[in-house]
Parts: structure tokens; sequence; C-alpha cells
């Protein structure tokens, strides 16, 4: 058995996960008092933070044992002890870098004072805040990140569909003339992941395919249109193909800016209509410059209007497809005035039951993944759960590509029936937009062929004949 541990807990550990007290095995947790002085700043508002902050406040309330200022109170079998640090003192070491009191010095010194009393065993600062991981490591205070729900495995979320390049004609053949599909043992040995879509491939004939784990079959996936929208690449082709199919409650739609996401969903939703009595899109707002939304100006509406622009431009590009005078057209118009399309900020959504509901919620990566957990089980009889999200284009401070809620779900949903992942990697919304991504990404061979593409020439061409130009000058 490894040796016990000491954990100290910053603030940001906790609005990230109120139940993270019970993930750290038999080690000792320690919480320094301004952590809980800087939570209790948390408490009021709606945001899934405050209620995380009223929710650890209240296991601490639960926690009756006298000793919590002490030795610690035992926080239940096979878990270790639970301590409040009340730090008198500032040490030296801490005062000589960070003269400053504020907070995050305060948590520093609470660490120092929690490994100067327990010489026996390491002690850890954990924490979300990366400059305040470079705060500890200065001082030599040993840090980490909070890992408990990262997911290890994110190639998924890179790469591309499957393509079986060694299928026999009979095969695709086959598969073509099979409403239901073949059996998938006739295909490979190696087992599929349920409605996983793949291409099979055999010279020049080739078929796009999903596996449904319920028949245990391969069938073909059909290229078709969803209210004025047509797919323009297999990844589009199999997302419209989950999207249409009623027995995927819960699906993920991945990949970078400009490859559809969310315009795909919508339009999947409107094509089933009839099916739902509500559509609802939803995205989180994430503040900019760590403004409350209080600083803006206008009433509630008015101050959200600017965050769910994104999603009312999506609807914008589907209304365009239809003239004014057209059947499509008037049906948007009717949904949105009666209220049965309806895009509104994720937060307003809590405590809802959303019964025979096509929901689509975007921008998934900066949601945690408890965030994802509450959301799904807000899901009634007859509703269908569409998450959108970019893991690379992520806004709140303490998530990353690994720990946000949208990977975290995709990771524990993988294998289920209900679920679905459609990962696109193919730009459709313009050059400029491919081009971008590629410069902010700091991939020089898609760079340079995006760069070609759009210019003519090669990057370094282009610079060599710049520099000629200016010499000339």
């Amino acid at each position: 058995m490894s040796a016990k541990k000491n954990f100290v807990l910053d603030t940001n550990v906790i609005l990230h996960d109120y139940k993270c007290l019970f993930n750290f095995q038999d080690n000792d947790i320690f919480i320094p008092i301004v952590v809980l002085e800087e939570l209790d700043k948390f408490k009021k508002g709606n945001d899934q933070i405050n209620f995380n902050a009223r929710e650890f406040v209240r296991e601490l309330d639960e926690i009756t044992d006298n000793h919590l200022f002490t030795e610690g109170a035992l926080l239940g079998p096979d878990l270790g002890r639970l301590s409040i640090v009340v730090n008198s003192t500032y040490p030296e070491k801490v005062k000589s870098v960070f003269p400053e009191k504020k907070p995050d010095h305060l948590i520093l010194a609470a660490t120092l004072i929690v490994r100067e009393n327990h010489p026996d065993r390491k002690t850890i600062l954990v924490t979300k805040d990366i400059n305040l991981r470079m705060k500890a490591r200065a001082i030599g205070i040993e840090t980490e990140d909070y890992i408990n729900d990262k997911v290890k495995n994110i190639d998924i979320f890179e790469s591309e569909h499957r393509v079986l390049d060694n299928v026999s004609p009979e095969i695709i053949d086959a598969i073509y003339k099979s409403k239901d599909g073949i059996p998938a043992t006739e295909i490979s040995n190696d087992p599929f992941k349920s409605n996983e879509c793949f291409v099979l491939e055999s010279g020049t004939s080739s078929v796009l395919a999903r596996y449904v784990s319920e028949t245990d079959k391969v069938r073909k996936v059909i290229k078709e249109k969803n209210f004025g929208i047509e797919p323009r690449n297999a990844e589009q082709t199999f997302a419209f193909d989950l999207l249409n199919d009623p027995e995927v409650k819960l699906l993920a739609l991945t990949g970078k800016a400009g490859t559809g996401k969310t315009l795909l969903a919508l339009a999947g939703a409107l094509r089933q209509n009839k099916l739902y009595k509500q559509i609802l899109l939803a995205r989180p707002i994430v503040a900019l410059a760590n403004k409350d939304l209080g600083y803006l100006p206008g009433d509630e509406k008015q101050k959200i209007a600017p965050y769910m622009q994104p999603l009312f431009d999506n609807l914008n590009v589907i209304k365009h497809q239809f003239s004014l005078e057209s059947s499509d057209y008037r049906i948007l118009q009717d949904m949105q005035e009666k209220g049965t399309l309806v895009i509104e900020a994720l937060a307003y959504i809590r405590g809802r039951s959303l019964s025979e509901t096509f929901c689509i919620i975007d921008e998934a990566q900066n949601l945690t993944p408890h965030e994802i957990k509450t959301i799904i089980t807000r899901a009634g009889e007859g509703t269908k759960m569409v998450f959108t999200g970019d893991i690379q284009q992520i806004d709140s401070p303490y998530l990353d590509s690994q720990s946000n809620g949208l990977v975290y779900m995709i990771d524990k949903m993988q294998g289920q029936a209900l679920f679905g992942h459609v990962n696109l990697i193919k730009g459709e919304r313009s050059r400029i937009s491919e081009l971008a991504y590629a410069v902010g990404f700091n991939d020089p061979k898609y760079f340079s062929a995006c760069f070609k593409k759009e210019f003519g020439v090669l990057p370094s061409e282009y610079l060599d004949q710049f520099v000629v130009e200016k010499e000339h000058e």
C-alpha cells in the first residue's frame, strides 16, 4: 500500500466538483480557512459554480465531528480525514516572494504550515489554477491539477472515421441491397463500438456504414437532406444519420470551428419537429473578461442576447434556404412565435424536466462533468439530447481538453446503445476559417497546404518574394 498523503484544496477544485472530498481515497484533506471565505462569495447566484458552493457548504455542515479544526474529522469508511486550516502565521518563505496577503498566497501559506506540521508525509496543493501551480513550484511546494474526472485518451477527438479497405465487393453489394444490414462478423472479427460510423472500401467501390449494436449488424448510411441542409462530407452524413435515428437518444458532435456541428444539429431537429413538442437550443454563458452579466446593459434578455447570437445565426442560415412564401419558412416562423422553437441560456433549464424535447446544448466543452450530468438528468420521456463542442476552444479558465464535461460524457457513454458520437474533421465554413484554425494550432504542414490553396504559393515562397520587394524599396 502506498504511503498516505496530505492534499490541500484550492477553491476552484470545490467549485468544479463539490463532491471532491470523497475522491482522495484514504488520504487526508486540508482546506484553508480563506477557501471558505471565498466560497461564501459564490453562494448567491444561479450558475453551476454557485450551486456547487452551496452544496459543498451543506456537505461541511453535515460533518458534525468536533475535530474538524484540530486533528480532522473522519470522512467515512476507507476515507481519510478532513481538516480546516486556520493559519495564524504567514511563513517567511511565502512573505519574501509574495508579500501581499491575497487569497492565493494565503493558500500557499496554509500548504506550508500543513507540510511543516506533518514532515513525515508528502503534502500536495491541488488546484485547477495554472498560475497558482506556478507560484507554488516557485517556493518549493508540490502541486497537482484535480484529475479525478480527466479523460486520458482523447485521440478520438483528433482522428477521422475508420476506413476498412480490405472488404470484398460482395460484402459492399450486400450492404447496399440489404435494408437492415448484414451481420458484423461477416465484415470484421474486431469489435465495433455501438453506433460507430465508418467507410467500407473495395477497390473503386465503397459504402458509408454504421454498426447497430442492438441487432449486431452493419447497415448502409444514406446521404439525405435535413430541412434544406445537405451534408458535404462523410462525417456530416454520419451526423445526420444519428440525428435522424429516434433510438439514439444521446448524441455528441465534436469538431473544430466551421465543421457545421450546430447547424447540422439544428437541421436534424427541425426535420423531426412533428415528433417533439419542443426544440430547445441552449448554450452556457461564459462571461468575458471575468465580468458578471450584471455589468452588461439592459434587462435579462438583452444581457444574454450577444451570447445567444451564434444560435440565431445558424437558424438564419436555414431560414435563408427558403423563400418568404414557402411552407418551410412559415413553419419556422410559427415555431418561434408559439414557443416550440426556443433559444435560451443554459442556466434557465435548471430544475426543469424536459419531456418530448429535442434538446441541443451548444459549446458543451465549457461545461464541467457535473454540469453535463445535471443536464442529462433533466431528460424526460421522449427526449433527445445533442451536445456539440470544440474541445480545443475552451473559455473556462479551469477546464481543459481532458477535464471538460463533453469529453467526460463521451468517454463514459461509449458503448451504450442509445449513444452516438461523430467527430467532424473537415471545415466547411470557408478557406479563411480553415487557415485561421491551422495557424491557431501551430500545424506547419496543414498551414502550408491551406496557405498555398488560398494564395497560390507556399509561405516560404511568399516571404522570399516579400523580402525581395522590400529590398527594392
